[in-house]
């Protein structure tokens, strides 16, 4: 039998949640994973599914009630906890204090499952922190102190820290939670490219569905009925899973554009006519005003979308815009 040498991280049945007394409190059952170097995967779900569970359990954080966990083939309980330092590094949303502390010695401390939590940086120590420094772009902020970085600048130090540790796994519960959209797609990039280029497994949970679909290579997606989907981003998104794991009365899920689409209701329709980028701005700018797009004769109005500007009709009237701005406010004029 052929052995899959990409494989990093695999489960067999596993089970986890959390021992309260003599009672376990499971949010997720039967999980077989597999998360291969080279790949980056985003892990989505619904708020209470278990994302953060499932981190910890498999950074060996916390025990699983059920099944395995092994790395590179190996059972995770049989691995020294030294030995484990040096397989898999986890960035979590957990803020720690860290005193006085400059960059630099924050990233150092990944180094410790080698040289000791007070040993000496020999040479390869050094050269591997600054390269962890370089590697998110962070060398500018290695003398700065820690506690006066902003969100995205210590999210940049965690994950150095991580990456000086020189392990094959990266765990990443939520990095993204605090940061603007900029600083997010800026961390994703990152993220990817280490992933790709280092041969790196890495699986950061996230609830940017967004983000995930435009940057993960596979999507773990956790259900209500404690279950895990796995597979391609493009795949689940026309599968129709993300509308049974997300969608409510409010919400819907559309596979044409890779977005939830927010609904109200009752919901009066409108026509549109046209192409290109203007259209869909006009279209989405509609569903945000609370119409629904319909190509039948029930609409309230029409809207014609062409390079000279906006026509809407209603009531056998009809009124030429020049922007979309324009139009929207013609919109917000009228009573419905």
């Amino acid at each position: 039998m052929e052995t899959d040498t990409t494989l990093a991280v695999s489960t067999t049945a596993l089970s986890i949640g959390y021992e309260q007394g003599k009672e376990k409190r499971e949010v997720a059952r039967a999980l077989d994973l597999a998360l291969r170097a080279g790949e980056l995967v985003c892990l989505l779900g619904p708020n209470g599914a278990g994302k953060s569970t499932l981190i910890r359990t498999l950074a060996g954080m916390q025990a699983p009630l059920q099944g395995q966990v092994a790395f590179a083939g190996t059972d995770f309980k049989k691995i020294p906890p030294r030995e484990r330092a040096k397989r898999v590094s986890v960035v979590l949303t957990d803020t720690t204090s860290v005193g006085m502390m400059d960059a630099r010695t924050l990233v150092s401390l990944g180094r410790h499952p080698y040289s000791g939590w007070f040993g000496s940086l020999d040479a390869n120590d050094r050269a591997r922190i600054d390269w962890a420094l370089g590697a998110v772009g962070a060398r500018p902020l290695a003398h700065r102190q820690v506690a006066e970085l902003s969100d995205g600048e210590r999210q940049k130090i965690s994950i150095a820290r991580a990456l000086a540790q020189e392990t094959r796994v990266m765990l990443l519960d939520e990095p993204t939670a605090f940061l603007d959209l900029p600083r997010r797609v800026e961390l994703m990039t990152i993220l990817r490219d280490l992933a790709h280029r280092e041969k790196l497994a890495l699986l950061l949970s996230t609830h940017d569905l967004d983000l995930a679909l435009r940057f993960a290579d596979r999507l773990w997606v956790m259900t209500h009925e404690r279950s895990l989907i796995q597979g391609y981003p493009e795949a689940i998104a026309i599968s129709g899973e993300f509308a049974r794991v997300f969608a409510s009365e409010k919400l819907d899920w559309d596979p044409a554009i890779g977005s939830f689409r927010a609904h109200s209701d009752p919901c009066l329709k409108i026509r549109i006519e046209g192409s290109g980028i203007e259209a869909l701005w006009t279209q989405r700018a509609m569903e945000r005003l609370g119409f629904g797009i319909t190509e039948t004769d029930d609409s309230v109005f029409e809207i014609k979308v062409s390079k000279d500007g906006w026509l809407v009709s209603r009531n056998g009237h009809s009124t030429a815009l020049k922007s979309l701005a324009s139009m929207i406010d013609w919109v917000r004029s009228q009573k419905w």
